[in-house]
């Protein structure tokens, strides 16, 4: 039941009293029904925007997870934040060219290959710089 129909049968129940109107109550109790009538109206009114925000969202949401998969598609064949003994992600990898590093901020395993400079590797999970001397 939306707040407009509960004020109208609040109204109605008011008006089944048959009060008198002309009275300080009766004034009160009438100015109290047209503020509660009032005030349903704005809240039906902010319940039906936010219910189009959220839909709206929503579809912001999928068209952002598509262009997601577009940009980090590419990203996904020079990291692998899996487990890394046989994880989906790694499974395009030659195990033999892929290095294994622990993020110290989050505790991930990071994957990566030659292609990435490993002084300048970056946590996919947690965005934190990792600094690694490798030597030859």
């Amino acid at each position: 039941m939306k707040m407009t129909e509960k004020a109208a049968y609040l109204k109605g129940l008011a008006d089944g009293l048959d009060y008198d109107k002309t009275t300080k109550e009766g004034k009160l109790i009438a100015a109290l029904l047209d503020m509660v009538d009032a005030l349903a109206e704005k809240v039906d009114g902010l319940d039906y925007d936010v219910q189009e925000l959220n839909d709206y969202v929503e579809e912001l949401d999928e068209d952002l997870g598509d262009v997601e998969e577009l940009l980090y598609d590419d990203e996904d064949e020079d990291y692998c934040d899996g487990d890394c003994d046989g994880c989906d992600g790694c499974d395009d990898y030659d195990m033999e060219d892929t290095f294994e590093v622990e993020c110290p901020k989050c505790g991930d395993t990071i994957c990566f290959d030659e292609s990435i400079d490993p002084e300048n590797l970056i946590c996919p999970a947690c965005g934190e710089k990792i600094s690694i001397k490798c030597e030859e």
